[in-house]
């Protein structure tokens, strides 16, 4: 075999793919640990043991190893790319002190900054207050030093799940720019942690001296060590690449490079997501992410829980499915597809909107699902909920597009839930536009493999990577008579929702109790 293989590690919240690329985009080989997404040791925390990500990067790769070892043997170098925002505490050996806390996780730190004198006031003024707050109160590192200050005295290094993986494997506290996505005090426009004066360094005020070493996307890590090769099976000197984060990746794995695309990311979390030369904030006070093409960002929107929802509706309504997908040896939701095929765009008037957890524009918001009827049936809901996400990443793209000053003419769709042809069609008929499906569904561990081929010289430039390792297996054209009806429904109703029903959530938590 002379072609050279591309080991991807993706590291998502629910389950670890190993995945062997050819230099021609080919999944030659993949092998998937799944685990339990979180545990939570109180309400609304959601929290993971680290060393659960490293166990399972070993055992995929030592089964690799068994099933693929023709392609094993020829893996040229590894890039990781993993979930963001989740952040471990490690101590001076690498040792974990403290479960990782994930992007999942809904505990609140006291703000600190800004809290009195004329800097309040002034926040007050232009009424910044709130949201400054808000930002503070989502910062993990916040709340360890607030709760358990030894740990945070104890701790080396605060890392990404991806500085985690990559440090096991080359003995390095180093991780990719494109990485560093959450509330961390991080430079995202000049893509490099934030100096000590910088807002975010006052936000999230991490010494410099617990924070890893940062490469440009494309740059070397280090190289797999003895011990790391002991473990997975891997020889001892491979290089390892700097990546990006599991969204990141999942953009530039659709062949997606300037603002003539989107990547719809039908994932856990649901994100629009474009490539820009330029730096601009969707929403205010939320930067365009460093990408993993060095000097591009990756302007997004997100949707919490996004198609999580499949799985929530599979636990709590599809019990009928799951028997019977079990019985036939399939996946549950291939069986869920009928509801969409048994109905029609609207779901009869059913429509959701998918809030189901408070954004920085939305603090109030609350899950909708509004328009219940006598007609309606399990199919309606499913369905109602596929086109609630879509309605929210329509949303979403258009603030991107208005910020960015473009219009986005296709949109690439990655993830688990790109997989059924069914959502794919829908979201075409609700954006209007032609949804691009590649050749595999893992993007993201292909966005891995495009970067880590650039870093390793089999290219020369990303465009020519992507021009080699991407290709597309089908195109869905949006239909007219549906996008029309989708048009109506997105602008007479959906868009209308949130601040028809915001007085209520209000009064729904001054009466229940509802948490934050």
């Amino acid at each position: 075999m002379n072609r050279k293989i591309l080991l991807s590690i993706d590291c998502g919240t629910q389950s670890l793919r190993a995945l062997l690329f050819s230099e021609t985009g080919r999944l030659e080989g993949k092998a998937q640990v799944a685990y339990t997404p979180y545990v939570s040791p109180q309400p609304g925390w959601a929290e993971q043991d680290p060393d659960l990500y490293w166990d399972s990067l070993c055992r995929a790769c030592t089964t690799l190893k068994q099933t693929h070892g023709e392609h094993f043997r020829h893996i040229a170098g590894i890039g990781v790319t993993a979930q963001r925002n989740s952040m471990v505490n490690v101590n001076r050996e690498g040792k974990c002190l403290r479960p990782a806390i994930l992007w999942l996780d809904q505990r609140k730190a006291a703000a600190r900054f800004g809290q009195k004198g004329p800097v309040r006031l002034g926040l007050r003024l232009v009424r910044m207050d709130a949201l400054l707050d808000g930002i503070q109160s989502e910062g993990k590192c916040n709340w360890i030093m607030q709760h358990q200050p030894r740990i945070w005295e104890e701790t080396h290094k605060y890392l990404q799940i991806s500085g985690l993986l990559n440090y096991r494997l080359t003995g390095r506290f180093v991780d990719s720019t494109a990485s560093q996505i959450g509330y961390i005090p991080f430079d995202y426009k000049r893509r490099r942690w934030a100096k000590p004066r910088a807002l975010s360094a006052r936000l999230f005020p991490v010494d410099p001296a617990k924070l890893p070493a940062l490469e440009r996307p494309g740059a070397l890590l280090g190289t797999v060590t003895p011990a790391a090769a002991a473990r997975t099976g891997l020889e001892p000197g491979l290089p390892v690449v700097a990546c990006g984060s599991d969204k990141g990746c999942e953009t530039i794995g659709a062949g997606i490079l300037d603002q003539t695309m989107a990547n719809l990311s039908f994932g856990t979390t649901a994100t629009v997501q474009t490539t820009a030369r330029r730096y601009f904030e969707p929403i205010s006070f939320m930067p365009p992410y460093p990408a993993p093409v060095p000097g591009y960002y990756n302007p997004e929107i997100e949707i919490f829980r996004g198609y999580w929802m499949i799985t929530w509706f599979k636990e709590e309504f599809g019990y009928r499915e799951v028997l019977e997908a079990k019985r036939r040896g399939i996946a549950p939701e291939e069986l869920l597809n009928r509801h969409l095929a048994a109905t029609s765009p609207g779901a009869m008037g059913l429509m959701v909107q998918p809030y189901w957890g408070p954004g920085l524009r939305q603090p109030s918001a609350k899950g909708a699902m509004i328009g219940f009827g006598d007609v309606h049936t399990r199919a309606h809901v499913y369905r109602a909920v596929i086109e609630g996400l879509g309605f929210a990443l329509k949303e979403g793209l258009e603030k991107i597009e208005k910020a960015g000053g473009v219009t986005i003419q296709r949109a690439a769709v990655s993830g688990g839930a790109s997989q059924s042809d069914a959502i794919c069609q829908i979201s075409a008929d609700i954006f209007n536009i032609p949804m691009v499906k590649g050749a595999t569904h893992e993007t993201s561990g292909l966005g891995a493999a495009i970067v880590t081929a650039v870093g390793l010289g089999i290219f020369s430039s990303f465009k020519e990577a992507v021009h080699q390792m991407v290709s597309v297996r089908k195109v869905f054209e949006p239909e007219p008579a549906n996008a029309a009806i989708y048009s109506r429904l997105y602008h007479r109703v959906y868009r209308r929702i949130y601040g028809a029903l915001k007085p209520l959530y209000k009064e729904i938590k001054a009466i229940t109790g509802y948490p934050d």
